[in-house]
């Protein structure tokens, strides 16, 4: 009876292989306060923020940067290092829907990205 319960589940090596492969992992998500009301948050600047991540080349995020932005190639690349050695940096800000586009375009090019209030 167990084996044929183990074998129905498969190898165990399989099944948390599997389990860690096909659960995404975490990212930097919004952290909003609930305590602060809606017409307050629509006063508050917001940020996009970029995160470093194993992935992406240097060069790459320089150019996207200049791409998206307009930034000029010291502007870029000077955020790029803020990324690089400090962990983030943050590119661009304004109002809530202005920064969520931001964000979504980075997203878009494969940067990791979060939004937050200045």
């Amino acid at each position: 009876m167990v084996v044929e319960l183990m074998r129905a589940a498969g190898p165990v090596w399989a099944r948390d292989t599997m389990d860690a492969m096909s659960a995404p992992s975490p990212s930097p998500t919004e952290q909003v306060d609930p305590a602060v009301d809606e017409a307050s948050a629509s006063d508050t600047p917001w940020q996009a923020i970029v995160w470093n991540d194993p992935v992406n080349l240097m060069s790459y995020v320089t150019y996207v940067l200049q791409k998206l932005f307009a930034y000029p190639e010291p502007k870029a690349t000077a955020l790029m290092l803020d990324v690089h050695h400090k962990g983030r940096a943050a590119v661009s800000s304004g109002d809530k829907e202005k920064v969520e586009g931001d964000v979504a375009k980075l997203h878009a090019a494969g940067l990791w990205a979060t939004m937050q209030r200045s």
